[in-house]
């Protein structure tokens, strides 16, 4: 008989996939190098992770039905291959002194390792938690947001001490290989599989697991009307969250009047409540449910978008900061597990897949957008109110997706009351 695997283990490998992904968002630590060595401007510089960004969600969408038909431990290996090609490619660029290069290997390739990677081990693990998918994808996604803090340092010390060239070629080399080993514990468990003692409580009542709400495929899915209310709910969630990311650090300079080296600081500090949030929220989900989840998003975003404009004092701006970073976190590592509780795992990696083309979207909309009205206005009060706007229509939208699973739980009962009459009479 075939030996299961440690899920903890199968959750440690997932992290390990995310963390090295995840250094993507410490991109900025090579903008001021790359400028200094090459003349580039700051924005053709910049583009380079909005490429990476880009392809982020389009490999996520279209290859998200590769993860499905190959399993995680090949989507794993092919994320591992595109960005450590990518990443080591890069030292090429740069040797080269190739901006096109640059764009092709970390912005595409790269991209393509992010997308995969990203989605190849969140399906698997919620079939190895029934009893936590909040928690499990948590833990994975949480690697993500805790990247940049890791990955931050380590790349500042090698730039100073060995050069960009070789930055990206050890970097390369070390991402490839935690993403190979990571990828070769993954595993699907096997059809029917539950942790040990996990039914025993199921059937005597001390846990309560509610049924998915379906089964469907990710083309059937895209035909819902709770697509897009989830795409739209993670759209608005990410646009805000990424415009607050970009103008953090000079809000606090221009608004508060901190000092560059406080506010930095303060940048380093919040992506660490990124991560906090990406777990945190995640595992609450277990205990609330996923619309209470999203829906407090929304509530607790909207005050405290509206109360930020108008904030002067330092501890009072870093703490509202703070708690919409949990809150930015916490949406991309809740989703998931929503999606398996209404559209079913039968399909997860391929829906999770088409959902995060709202991230792409949000990458480019949320910073520009902010960026605009600074121009336009002088400050980023008046986007940040808009936000706040935001925040009331994904409210709402929150609220119009538990009137749509309401009454599918409830044709479900149905169901069940109809069924059981026949069945008694066929005995």
């Amino acid at each position: 008989m075939k030996k299961t695997k440690n899920r903890w283990l199968i959750a440690l490998s997932a992290v390990g996939i995310h963390i090295s992904i995840g250094s993507v968002y410490a991109w900025s630590n090579f903008t001021n190098p790359l400028i200094e060595e090459f003349g580039w401007s700051t924005s053709q510089v910049q583009l380079t992770f909005s490429i990476a960004i880009l392809f982020l969600g389009l490999s996520a969408a279209f290859l998200g039905h590769f993860v499905e038909k190959y399993g995680p431990r090949k989507a794993g290996l092919l994320a591992a291959l595109f960005f450590g090609v990518g990443v080591t490619g890069s030292g090429l660029a740069v040797g080269m002194s190739s901006l096109p290069m640059l764009y092709i290997f970390y912005g595409m390739l790269g991209g393509i390792g992010l997308g995969v990677g990203y989605i190849a081990p969140v399906s698997t693990l919620v079939k190895w938690f029934p009893d936590r998918r909040g928690l499990a994808t948590g833990l994975a996604i949480m690697g993500f947001g805790f990247a940049a803090a890791i990955s931050s340092p380590i790349m500042e010390y090698l730039i100073v001490n060995v050069g960009l060239q070789k930055t990206f070629f050890i970097l390369g080399i070390s991402y490839f290989t935690i993403m190979l080993l990571s990828s070769l514990y993954l595993e699907k468990p096997e059809e029917g599989w539950a942790p040990p003692g996990f039914i025993e409580k199921v059937q005597s009542g001390k846990t309560e697991i509610k049924q998915d709400l379906a089964q469907l495929t990710a083309n059937q899915a895209v035909k819902t009307k709770r697509f897009y209310y989830l795409w739209l709910m993670l759209f608005i969630n990410v646009t805000c969250g990424i415009a607050i990311l970009s103008a953090a650090k000079p809000m606090a300079i221009d608004s508060i009047g901190m000092t560059t080296v406080q506010a930095a600081a303060l940048v380093g500090v919040l992506g660490v409540f990124n991560g906090a949030g990406r777990l945190g929220w995640a595992a609450i989900s277990d205990y609330i449910g996923r619309p209470n989840t999203y829906t407090t998003f929304f509530v607790v975003q909207l005050i405290l978008f509206s109360i930020l404009p108008f904030t002067t004092n330092a501890i009072i701006f870093q703490v509202i900061l703070a708690i919409i970073y949990t809150c930015y976190g916490g949406g991309f590592a809740s989703i998931p597990a929503y999606i398996g509780d209404i559209f079913g795992t039968r399909q997860l990696g391929a829906i999770h897949g088409y959902i995060l083309t709202a991230w792409s979207a949000a990458g480019v909309a949320g910073p520009m957008f902010a960026a605009w009205m600074k121009d336009t206005t002088g400050s980023y009060e008046s986007s940040l109110l808009f936000f706040a706007g935001l925040f009331a229509v994904a409210l709402v939208i929150s609220l119009l997706i538990r009137v749509d699973i309401k009454r599918l739980r409830n044709e479900q009962e149905g169901l069940k009351t109809t069924a059981a009459p026949q069945v008694a009479a066929t005995k």
